[in-house]
């Protein structure tokens, strides 16, 4: 039985230790609250609008495996721009030409403005985060 005691109070003890330094409202040095923007994983399915604004961008020539874009406001007011996409390659230099086609398009047909900047998160086939970019000033 001591030994069964003596193995709780080591788990709990190495627990408080993992979670003595979690704080929930710590900020960066920048002043940027620290959480995240959004989940880590979602649906395989894009809203209807989501899919509607990316079928908008398909046509004008954008990247064929986007089949959702969603606009919404992040912290702060700051566009928060939600992808979905088929293309299960994560590698940063398909990230950047896909950020900035999505971007452009964005500017130029739905008018939106990154005087604040913006914060995108890119999803891939299986729902999982693929990138997470925070793009304010």
């Amino acid at each position: 039985m001591k030994r069964r005691a003596r193995s709780a109070a080591l788990v709990c003890a190495g627990a408080l230790t993992l979670l003595s330094g979690c704080t929930a409202d710590r900020d960066t040095p920048s002043g940027r609250p620290s959480e995240t923007p959004g989940p880590t994983a979602t649906t395989t399915v894009a809203p209807g609008a989501a899919a509607q604004l990316a079928d908008r961008y398909r046509r004008s020539g954008g990247a064929h495996e986007v089949y959702g874009i969603q606009q919404r406001s992040g912290p702060g007011g700051v566009p928060l721009l939600i992808v979905w996409t088929h293309d299960p390659d994560d590698d940063g230099a398909v990230f950047d030409e896909l950020k900035d086609s999505i971007i452009g398009f964005l500017q130029r047909k739905e008018g939106l403005s990154l005087k604040q900047g913006y914060l995108m998160d890119v999803f891939g086939p299986k729902g999982a985060l693929q990138h997470r970019l925070d793009a304010r000033p």
